[in-house]
């Protein structure tokens, strides 16, 4: 390994790994969520780091731990989406949702830009495998700023299917 594909871990998000991610099909049943929502303009988010910072204390002040560090996002407005942190336990003091059923996941890297062809790309991958989406989530892998530093800008689509 040279020195230039070698880059240190930036202390923030973790190195994604997307081999365990892309393609597979998931059963959920009764997976816990902390639920919290998130201001956007146009899909940017403005608040997602507070957010996210917000329920991670909330987390840990209960011992609990976020699993596989996954916070599916529901891109459902301009305006705003809704996010989903995969916990362990429930945790006190905030809305708990519980995730249930199957869920394509596919992953693709580039700019947040490409989130209209990726979902494309992602209904073509449903369907060849007979299947219809109920409902689209994103897994934003890293922040802009450890995406920029890691080199890539790993996205998750989890698709829910019937």
């Amino acid at each position: 390994m040279n020195e230039k594909e070698y880059i240190k871990d930036t202390g923030c998000c973790p190195r994604f790994n997307p081999e365990p991610w892309d393609g597979k099909e998931l059963e959920w049943k009764d997976n816990k969520f902390v639920k919290d929502h998130v201001t956007s303009v146009f899909h940017m988010p403005l608040n997602f780091g507070k957010v996210i910072e917000r329920n991670r204390k909330k987390i840990q002040m209960s011992n609990q731990k976020v699993v596989d560090d996954i916070v599916l996002s529901d891109e459902k407005s301009l305006w705003g989406s809704d996010v989903f942190i995969n916990v362990n336990e429930d945790i006190p003091d905030t809305e708990m949702v519980k995730l249930n059923g199957t869920f394509l996941t596919k992953v693709f890297e580039g700019p947040y830009s490409d989130f209209g062809k990726w979902s494309k790309q992602m209904e073509d991958y449903i369907l060849s495998k007979g299947m219809k989406s109920e409902k689209f989530y994103f897994w934003y892998t890293t922040c802009p700023g450890c995406a920029k530093a890691y080199g890539k800008n790993y996205v998750v689509l989890f698709a829910k299917v019937d």
